[in-house]
């Protein structure tokens, strides 16, 4: 006797529901909206079907920082749609707390399936948080499936700390390894399927490691050394891949709805028991899918409000401060880049500042400034923190950005692979303001800061200085290690937007310059 399971996720939605780009306003081939039509579709051709959201649902676009700014006495939308899916489960990302625990705990409450948190724990009860480790789901002709989630446990180092108060973030491999055994010891499962809010820290063929081994992602780990996992689903790198690894089906959907994963489990009956006979992993495209009707009168309110606030002028530019060209825009000081200085300096008090061009689909700000410009530049919800570093600090921060680029074959400066594949981390390469720095590409990693001074002195090694970042980069995010266990100096609670928004009520007027104070040479 043959049956067949069938698992549809998502992963790292970030706040993608409705089928359209925000910082154009042209339709795409993404989103909630479409996948709500292919649910729809699968409950009705599939019997034994099974429905997960890996994480980093809730943060990502305008709509969802609109909710989140003026609306959140409403339910948080992203959950709503999950709920009207009917899913069976859904697990933590990191991104998950980026907007407090008010409003992730608020999220929790609304969802009417249950959120897998088995290793994020409650300090005080040593109990997860959010919700069960595991759940076994029932299916036809009693076919059990056991879904245990875990998170990357890496998340204390880039979450403002009052967003994570009294949680613990247990190892990922760890706490997946204890609780699968204990399925296989208390369950009869015939399948166990682990959704984990991480990627792979080796290549997927030869286990070769692509990235620095800090327990960020241990995807290939727990394929190779836990036993009894049928499939691994997986996201946060925001990869599009499937595979097997030692016999675990694994499978990640890349990001921001572009595409979402189905899993097919061919499942033999022998002696009472269901395998597997045959499993296979697809990534599908919205392509020629059409939205869901519901979904999108569901959403109609807060979208209306989203677009009649995106649209709004706040504030004018003289000048030029538009990017053509992100990789210049790294190597040379730009106006935009000069615009979040000025910013960050003057809102912290700090003399130093430091950011980052976030990707490269920032284009910067036309002559007229809407808050759809504000927030298709600067997309995240970082907060300011400003550090107390020494000069051994600056300098070590400097070489680490200073890995970015590398030389072609010709000699020219781009960008390291590395910092583009298996994922863009182009938010990892900072600029600096305050101090007059030179980086030289062509000399070995670790010796490539040359001219290092503030304010016309050389600066001092052992001297202490202030500097502001954002709250990723104080925490050390991007293997910025030099900054973790620095004292915080200040704690400005208040998020990208909100602040370009008062810089431009403030001055509303503001004019492209540029203080040239780096250069980037071979």
């Amino acid at each position: 006797m043959k049956e067949e399971l069938t698992i549809i996720y998502t992963s790292d939605i970030h706040g993608h529901a409705m089928p359209i780009h925000y910082g154009t306003n042209k339709k795409e081939q993404i989103g909630l909206a479409k996948y709500a039509t292919i649910v729809k579709e699968a409950r009705i051709h599939k019997e034994n079907l099974l429905l997960i959201d890996n994480g980093d649902l809730i943060q990502g676009t305008p709509m969802m920082t609109n909710y989140v700014k003026n609306y959140t006495d409403k339910e948080n939308p992203m959950i709503g749609i999950m709920n009207q899916l009917n899913i069976d489960a859904g697990v933590l990302g990191n991104h998950e707390f980026n907007f407090g625990k008010t409003i992730l705990s608020n999220a929790v409450q609304q969802a009417n399936y249950p959120i897998l948190s088995a290793n994020i724990i409650n300090k005080e009860t040593g109990e997860p948080q959010y919700g069960p480790p595991y759940i076994i789901k029932t299916f036809a002709d009693n076919i059990k499936a056991a879904i245990v989630g875990v998170t990357t446990h890496y998340v204390p180092n880039w979450e403002s700390a009052e967003h994570i108060d009294g949680l613990e973030f247990a190892d990922a491999f760890e706490t997946l390894n204890k609780w699968v055994q204990h399925i296989r010891d208390n369950h009869l499962a015939d399948i166990i399927i682990a959704s984990y809010h991480g990627g792979f820290e080796a290549d997927l063929d030869t286990g070769e490691p692509t990235e620095i081994l800090t327990g960020e992602n241990q995807g290939y780990q727990i394929c190779q050394e836990i036993p009894g996992i049928d499939v691994l689903l997986t996201g946060h790198q925001h990869r599009e891949l499937t595979g097997l690894i030692n016999d675990v089906l694994v499978i990640q959907p890349g990001n921001n709805g572009k595409l979402y994963g189905e899993v097919s489990l061919e499942l033999l009956k022998v002696n009472e028991r269901w395998m597997v006979l045959n499993k296979q992993a697809q990534l599908k495209t919205f392509e020629d899918v059409v939205s869901d009707t519901d979904t999108i009168s569901y959403l109609a309110p807060l979208e209306q409000a989203t677009q009649e606030w995106l649209d709004k002028p706040i504030g004018f530019i003289k000048g030029d401060m538009t990017i053509s060209d992100p990789l210049q825009a790294r190597i040379a000081k730009h106006p935009f880049i000069q615009f979040i200085q000025d910013v960050q300096m003057e809102e912290s008090g700090a003399a130093i500042s430091v950011t980052s061009l976030l990707n490269n689909s920032s284009t910067g700000f036309k002559s007229t400034v809407t808050m759809r410009d504000i927030v298709s530049n600067y997309m995240y919800p970082n907060t300011l923190v400003v550090l107390q570093l020494t000069g051994a600090d600056i300098k070590a921060a400097l070489e680490q950005t200073a890995q970015y680029f590398v030389l072609d074959e010709t000699g020219e400066i781009i960008v390291n692979p590395a910092y583009v594949h298996p994922k863009p981390q182009h938010y990892n390469y900072d600029m600096w303001e305050g101090i007059e720095y030179t980086l030289h590409i062509s000399k070995p990693i670790g010796e490539r800061v040359g001219k290092l001074s503030f304010q016309g002195e050389p600066l001092d090694m052992n001297k202490t200085y202030q500097a502001v970042f954002n709250n990723y980069r104080a925490s050390g995010g991007g293997d910025y290690t030099m900054f973790k266990g620095k004292k915080v100096i200040k704690d400005i609670q208040k998020d990208a937007v909100a602040l370009i928004q008062t810089y431009f009520d403030k001055y509303h007027t503001i004019e492209a310059r540029i203080v040239d104070n780096f250069r980037v040479v071979k």
